[in-house]
This record gives structure tokens, sequence and C-alpha cells, in this order.
């Protein structure tokens, strides 16, 4: 599926991977190799590609044993304990809190000293980085042709390099804007007033903004999450960060510079607010519920959100607004099970994660179906799960009702981009949002760095 790789010696050799990775984790991950980071994360891992004894494979992830959601936690354990019970090769879970697995640098800094987990999830946005370090595990040979078919292309194009899969998703993941019914009734407003362009969406933004409530609310702190949520916007006015047919950036254009100019105006107006509550722009509970925002754009998991933590908080869900001529565009995301190629057990961490998400056996099929509208709300990476979700009740109303009808439709995968390409498009959404710089100025700025970044870039394709 994609023609492009890595040369031979990034991937065969250890020490270069080693090297190359350095070069990819960024100041962040330095700072915590110059700082104890590397001592606490081998003192975690027990040593040896972060396995945990000589018996087990370590499998790092941000949800269990003791995650904040309980339900998402036991289908963690149960999954583990069913291949624990028929395997002699053990794996064993261990939590690392989100605000060092997403938002922090431990994963990272991690593989950089070759103390990486042997099983871990990945998101699309940090694809290339683990692909191009020479760490992620071929998982093909360990997919049986049906369940390699069951798995819908579009959610596979960026987990795979040449044909190889090297990462199976959990999960697909659509973005929308969620409401408050009581603030929308309280602002004499109702599902007729839902807006469906930019403009019409903060105008209604600004009638919902109180002294104690903001109107929309989009995520602020720089990160891969918050060019996962900024990318539609950008998407709809037909501008990409990387056009794949000239290999250039496509930064510098209309459609990007007005999307950069849309966030900051919702800020400039105060109808958005510079910070957010909780965890930030993912966190439906505390900025939504909570009052703080009236309009939020946030992910399906925040129907789970609400579910388990404000189950009497009324709420509509509405699919992104367009600009003037623009596409209705919204972005997928979702995280995927990897092997690590320097781990341990390369071939034992790549058939778990393959029996656990891409086995036609009835057991793989329900524990996906169980992931996506049991224990978190999502759309499915596979057909054999969708439809058995579907049969199960998983749609039929309310939120999960509106996302796979009128949110899913319209849902692009988030793309892969290497760091460098991130920081190029963070550091543009940043300046423009919150610091009031020129949205032309930065978008040229941006362009012209990751220019200078692809005339070089051998890695795997963009």
């Amino acid at each position: 599926m994609d023609s492009s790789r890595p040369l031979s010696s990034e991937r065969g050799s250890s020490l270069f991977s080693r090297r190359k990775f350095l070069k990819y984790t960024g100041a962040t991950s330095m700072a915590a190799l110059s700082t104890g980071g590397l001592a606490t994360i081998i003192s975690s891992c027990g040593g040896g590609s972060g396995a945990s004894s000589s018996d087990s494979l370590s499998f790092w992830q941000f949800y269990a044993p003791g995650g904040s959601v309980a339900l998402q936690s036991q289908w963690f354990v149960d999954m583990v304990a069913a291949w624990n019970k028929a395997n002699k090769t053990q794996v064993k879970l261990q939590f690392i809190p989100n605000s060092d697995y997403v938002n922090g640098s431990k994963l990272q800094t991690a593989f950089a000293s070759g103390q990486g987990p042997d099983i871990f999830i990945i998101s699309p946005g940090d694809f290339l980085r683990y692909y191009n370090g020479g760490v992620l595990q071929d998982l093909t040979p360990h997919i049986e042709k049906a369940a390699q078919a069951d798995l819908y292309p579009d959610v596979m194009t960026t987990r795979i390099v040449d044909g190889k899969i090297y990462a199976i998703p959990m999960e697909v993941e659509p973005m929308a804007i969620y409401y408050s019914v009581a603030a929308f009734e309280k602002a004499g407003l109702s599902e007729k007033d839902i807006p469906t362009s930019w403009e019409q969406l903060l105008d209604i933004a600004a009638k919902l903004k109180t002294n104690k409530q903001y109107g929309i609310g989009f995520e602020t702190t720089p990160g891969y999450y918050q060019n996962f949520t900024w990318y539609p916007f950008m998407w709809q006015g037909g501008a990409d960060a990387v056009d794949k047919q000239t290999k250039k950036s496509g930064f510098n254009s209309p459609g990007a510079i007005q999307a950069l100019k849309f966030w900051q105006d919702a800020v400039k107006k105060g109808v958005a607010p510079r910070t957010l509550q909780g965890s930030g722009g993912n966190d439906v509970v505390a900025n939504l519920s909570s009052g703080y925002c009236a309009m939020l754009n946030v992910g399906i998991w925040g129907a789970a959100a609400l579910k388990a933590n404000a189950p009497d908080f009324k709420y509509g869900v509405f699919k992104l607004p367009t600009p003037p001529g623009g596409k209705y565009t919204t972005v997928a995301g979702g995280w995927a099970f990897a092997a690590n190629a320097k781990g341990k057990n390369p071939e034992e961490a790549a058939k778990f994660c393959a029996w656990a998400l891409a086995s036609m056996k009835q057991d793989s099929i329900q524990r996906g179906v169980d992931w996506i509208i049991k224990a978190k709300s999502d759309m499915g990476p596979r057909k054999s799960v969708m439809d058995a979700a579907s049969q199960q009740g998983g749609f039929k109303d309310g939120a999960m009702k509106t996302f796979q009808e009128e949110v899913f439709p319209g849902a692009r995968g988030e793309p892969r981009y290497p760091p460098e390409i991130y920081k190029a498009i963070s550091d543009a959404i940043q300046a423009t949002m919150l610091n009031g710089a020129d949205p032309a100025q930065q978008a040229a700025t941006a362009a012209k760095t990751i220019d200078s970044f692809l005339a070089s870039y051998s890695g795997g394709s963009i």
C-alpha cells in the first residue's frame, strides 16, 4: 500500500535506530534522559526491553489496571487474563498515566534507551516516530487473510507500510461538536439553531456565552491531540499539510490560513477559552457537563464518559460546521496495539496483538464489540465488529446513532506525520490561536519548515 520505506540500515542496526529515535524524540525526551527519567523507566520495567520478568511481556497503556474508567480497565484485565490462561508466554499490564503516555515523553524516552515495552498502544499521529525508529514488529504473518480483509482499508492506511501491517486498531474515533441542551434552552435556542457553518457556530457561541460559561471549546494545549482536532478544519477548505502528489507542503494555502484564523477568531471574540479544564479538550465532563463550555469539539468517546460520569446531563451532538464553499470532513483517530521489534519476544508479542484484535474467532470479534459499545463509545475498525455491534443495539439511538449516521460518513483518518511536521503545524496553531500572530505568515513559515524537512526525508511514506 506504501511504496517507500526506511533504508535497510535504519531497521537493521540497533545502534543506528536508537540514535535516530533519540533525534525524533525531541527536547522533552532528552530532558527526561538527563534528569533521571531513564533510571525510572528501567526500574519500572524491570530492565530488558520493558519486560517485567523473564517469563512475561510488558504491555504499556493508560487504561489498566486501575484506570479511571472501570469498564475500560476491566476490558484490558479480562483480555490479558484470557491470553495468559491459554499461553505459556504471559502478558503483564503496566498502567502509565495519560499525562505521561500521551502528553509526556515516557514512552519515547523508554524506546530511545532501548527499554521500550514489549507491547504498547500507538496513535496514527505518532506512528512514524516508531516505525522510522525501527521498533515496530511486522504483525502481518500472524493475521489470517480473512481477518486482514475484515479490517477496513481506510482505517488501516496509516498502520501499513509497503503492504505490511505494523499496528492493529482497537477503535475508530471521529470528532464532532457536543452541546448542552440546558445551555441552549437558557439562551432561547433549540435544535433548529444547530449551526452548519463556521460563521453560524461563532454566532451561536456568542449567544451562549455568559459571565461563567464559554460558548465553544477547542483544544488549547499544544500536542498531537490539538493537531488532531484541528486537521478537519484545514481539510474542509481543501488544504493539506503534505500534498501526496507533489510531495511538498500544501500548508501555505487559503484552506489552512482560514482554519488558523477561525480558531483565532473564536478566542479573540471571547467565545472560546484560552485554557480548558480537567485533562483538556478531550475531557467532556470537566468542560461541558460542568458548565464551563456550552459546546465542545470532542470525539465519540465523550458519549461513554458522560454516561459514566454525568448520567443525568442532557446533551446533543452535531457534525462539524463548514466554511464557505467547504466540504464536510471530520477526522477519525484511534489507538492501536503494536509490538516491539526490539523486545524480549517480538513474535509472541505480535501473536498477542493479532489474537486480541484481528482474529476471525468469535471471542476476538466480541472483544471488539465490547470495547466500542460497552467499555467505551467508538466506531469499530472491522466490518464484523461493526455488524455485530449494530445487531446488539450499539447505534440505535442518542449520540451513537448520530455518530454512525451523520458524523462518521465524512471521516478521514488521522494522518501520520513525523514529529518535525507535527511540530511545524502545532507552532502555527499556537501562535495564531493564543498569541495573535498573523495566520498567513504562520502558514508560510510552517510550509517552509515542512518543505525543508521533506527535502531530505527517507522514512515510511507520509
